[in-house]
């Protein structure tokens, strides 16, 4: 697949899932906010209610002071008005404004006037309107009483808070208070009376969040101004309110970090895949330029050896299968390569584990490439200061491993190589350092050395033989044998890689 293709698509997805999370995101603000609307709403009814509660208390002991009928009779025909909703009755009132027309004054001064239960002869009605003006002093009285008094049962006033929020489904903790206009400070919270403070601070320590709180209302509305304010605070109102909707964004964050996670577990893939696409691209390329040059040699040498001119000379006869020997050996060589790295994939081999000497493993792989260094011109040095080299592993796979680290570093040292290989015991076993002074790898190259089929390039594809292969077989092999690998690297320095291998138990 084109890699612009590629992008497109990664480009369109993070669009869509970005846009996705957007959505969610703006659905679950407007649900809080609604949340709080709905819950401002609940609690400010709550409040106008308790407050009409406490105003119609405070009138209904006001009519305690008409006994008998009228009272019964006035209280009835109050209470009924107000829950109809049809006026808004007021004590702050004159004898003379019974004129007004269908109201409970109205009805009152009826009443008063005329009785088919009570005697209505000049004295029983005086009677009467003296008791209503004792009402009406009263009610003038009782607006120059503290507020603090005029809330007169703290119980029926906590009850009536509960109760009303309970009802309109908010059932958090909350504190509330009786503000005074007048002392400009609360006189009751949380069904206790304050004790006044003659500090020059207007609102106590300890009511300050109380008082800046937004939900308040008006008290005996009646009264201009109003004698004072039902204030109450809520603590937990954001727990409450996120209580709604916290499953949702629970949920929310759940299956985006699925999808999220989802995503770039398959944007990785592709592009894995893609490279693992280019990396076995680039193996059978090699392997066909590896194949190709032996293949053309060994069909020469053959063309060569049923030439009359040259199969009546033994010696150019031994020459031509000499060379066809050796390619057919590297040929072969090239093929166990790609058979041992199928053979690991599968993990279909055993070691055949035996006393090995590193000591010696490492001389006799230095020997076999010496000529190959020298006749470039380099150079091979030997560090084995282990004391104990013996380990427990297999003498092929082991000889493998230093050969193609040798191998490795002879190949990608452009000139004149310097390798050099030491040896040194660590932790209860061997450590072996490879070391080259050659072209060195980028940190990019060096994530991935260890894959199958990576080659590092050196800016022509056939440049270095190989197939990408050694160093794969290289891990899979310390592995095997219980140890580590490891490889630093600097772009035009050299590599090192760092074996280590557990020592003979």
């Amino acid at each position: 697949m084109n890699k612009k293709i590629i992008w497109l698509i990664v480009g369109l997805m993070s669009i869509a899932l970005f846009g996705s999370i957007w959505l969610q995101v703006n659905w679950i603000e407007s649900s809080i906010r609604l949340n709080e609307e709905q819950f401002d709403k609940n609690v400010y009814a709550a409040l106008n209610t308790v407050a009409d509660r406490l105003e119609y208390e405070e009138q209904r002991e006001a009519f305690n002071y008409m006994n008998g009928y009228s009272t019964t009779y006035f209280e009835r025909e109050v209470r009924q008005q107000l829950e109809e909703g049809k006026v808004e009755f007021s004590l702050d009132i004159s004898y003379e404004q019974f004129k007004s027309p269908k109201n409970v004054q109205q009805d009152l001064k009826s009443f008063i006037l005329s009785s088919d239960n009570e005697c209505n002869c000049d004295k029983c009605v005086n009677e009467r309107i003296a008791k209503y003006a004792k009402l009406m002093r009263f009610n003038q009285e009782i607006n120059q009483v503290p507020l603090a008094e005029r809330i007169f049962n703290l119980d029926l006033l906590d009850a009536f808070l509960k109760k009303e929020l309970t009802n309109r489904g908010i059932n958090t903790h909350f504190n509330y208070g009786i503000y005074s206009n007048k002392e400009k400070s609360f006189v009751i919270a949380n069904k206790h009376y304050v004790v006044e403070d003659s500090s020059p601070q207007a609102i106590q320590p300890g009511y300050k969040t109380l008082y800046t709180s937004k939900y308040k209302v008006d008290l005996f509305r009646q009264d201009v101004p109003s004698p004072g304010m039902l204030m109450v605070f809520f603590p937990d109102k954001s727990e409450y309110v996120w209580s709604a909707v916290w499953q949702n964004l629970l949920a929310s964050i759940l299956f985006t970090t699925i999808i999220i996670f989802c995503f770039a577990y398959t944007v990785h893939v592709i592009f894995r895949q893609k490279k693992v696409s280019e990396m076995k691209n680039d193996f059978i390329n090699n392997m066909t330029h590896e194949f190709k040059t032996p293949i053309a040699t060994i069909s020469l040498a053959a063309d060569s050896i049923t030439s009359p001119m040259i199969s009546g000379d033994a010696g150019k006869v031994k020459r031509f299968a000499d060379i066809i020997k050796q390619e057919n050996k590297r040929m072969n060589s090239q093929v166990e390569k790609v058979l041992q790295m199928a053979l690991l994939d599968r993990n279909d081999f055993q070691l055949k584990k035996t006393t090995v000497n590193m000591h010696e493993v490492i001389e006799r792989a230095m020997e076999n490439f010496a000529l190959q260094v020298e006749s470039r011109e380099g150079v091979l040095h030997s560090d084995l200061q282990a004391e104990e080299p013996y380990i427990e592993a297999d003498l092929t796979h082991i000889s493998n491993i230093i050969h193609n680290l040798m191998d490795n570093a002879n190949k990608y040292s452009p000139e004149k190589p310097e390798i050099t290989v030491s040896t040194r015991n660590k932790n209860n076993g061997i450590e072996v350092t490879v070391e080259d002074k050659g072209m060195g790898m980028s940190k990019e190259a060096l994530k991935h050395i260890f894959d199958k089929f990576y080659r590092v390039h050196t800016g022509n594809l056939h440049d270095v033989k190989g197939f990408g292969l050694g160093l794969s077989y290289v891990k899979a092999m310390v592995q095997a044998h219980g140890g580590q690998i490891d490889a630093k690297s600097e772009l035009g320095k050299g590599s090192k890689f760092i074996l280590f291998f557990p020592g003979k138990g």
